[in-house]
């Protein structure tokens, strides 16, 4: 609040003591008191109105900047009308009396809000699981009933279990903290799990598949690290070359850490796309010709990571290659497994 705005706010006021004081001049003048007299009085009057004036601007001015100050001190900024004290100013108390009643109007939808995302996201849950049972059961009778396209049948169930998968890992990513814990796992045995599940495709697209120094020993969730390294691999044979298309898997250990590198020699990504690959949605020109391409995989596999502790970044050159590198840094953990 500047003065110029407080004056103006009190100009009914001023204009009332400015009619006041000459009111009150013509009648002492009337009354026959001298010229000194009047403004002696009209002095008195400016001075102690002027301090009256200065007070009050200066107590509202410190209070309404505590209140924005501690406006911008909050996370949560709607709670400012359950945080500041009733103002000392009768003109101030209306509004902020409208301010509780508006925030906790604000808070009930929220909370209303929140219980229906809750109440989607437990039926979402409660479906992916239902429905993985008949998945499971399709490939238990076809690799039981082999025939001439069982093959080309467990790939595409594959492609349905890993986006079935997708959906669960995206309903639950906004809580991650609550389903996972970490501990020391195999780097290598993560790896294989992966690659056992991805057989069909693997075959199907003749990936060769190269591993190397994957004896490794990392903290982390192994469900949650198994996601991502799915979703790298799948982008790895989605955008693959037609010709020798080979993927390498390897570990190496640095100061602070231990990395997985994947990398494929497949059409690689542009220059100026590179840095927007984590992008929600984000599919890039060469997504775009891709019909399977959705700009989710990457995304939650950067939101996974930092739900972990976990860096991943992208290296690539287009028609040459694609890099992917995830950091499992050192840290210090409890003997039950958890941070």
């Amino acid at each position: 609040m500047s003065l110029g705005d407080y004056l103006r706010e009190r100009a009914n006021a001023i204009i009332l003591n400015f009619i006041g004081l000459i009111t009150l001049s013509t009648f002492l003048f009337s009354v026959g008191n001298t010229f000194d007299i009047l403004v002696t009085v009209s002095l008195a009057w400016v001075v102690v109105y002027s301090i009256f004036l200065i007070y009050e601007y200066r107590k509202r001015k410190t209070y309404y900047n505590d209140v924005l100050s501690t406006f911008n001190e909050l996370d949560k900024k709607y709670l400012i009308g359950e945080i500041i004290d009733t103002p000392p100013f009768m003109d101030a108390v209306p509004y902020y009396l409208l301010m509780k009643k508006s925030g906790k109007s604000m808070l009930e939808e929220i909370n209303k809000v929140k219980n229906q995302r809750k109440e989607y996201k437990e039926y979402i849950e409660q479906w992916i699981h239902e429905v993985k049972t008949p998945i499971s059961a399709i490939k238990l009778i076809e690799e039981n009933n082999r025939t001439a396209t069982s093959r080309v049948i467990l790939e595409e169930l594959e492609n349905i279990d890993r986006y079935v998968e997708q959906a669960l890992f995206y309903a639950r990513c906004e809580e991650a903290h609550k389903d996972y814990l970490i501990k020391e796992i195999s780097l290598e045995q993560c790896v294989s799990q992966v690659l056992i599940r991805n057989k069909q495709m693997f075959i199907l697209n003749s990936i060769d598949i190269d591993l190397a120094d994957l004896d490794k020993n990392i903290y982390c969730d192994s469900k949650w690290l198994e996601f991502i390294i799915n979703q790298i691999l799948v982008n790895a044979v989605k955008y693959r070359k037609k010709d020798s298309p080979m993927i390498k898997v390897y570990a190496k250990d640095i100061k602070n850490g231990t990395q997985l590198i994947i990398e494929d020699n497949g059409i690689g990504i542009p220059d100026n796309e590179v840095n927007r690959v984590f992008e929600k949605g984000f599919t890039g020109n060469k997504g775009r010709q891709n019909n399977k391409s959705t700009g989710i995989g990457l995304y939650l596999c950067k939101k996974l990571c930092d739900k972990l502790g976990l860096l991943i970044a992208v290296d690539s050159k287009e028609n040459v290659y694609t890099k992917v590198v995830i950091t499992f840094p050192k840290g210090s953990f409890c003997k039950n497994g958890a941070i």
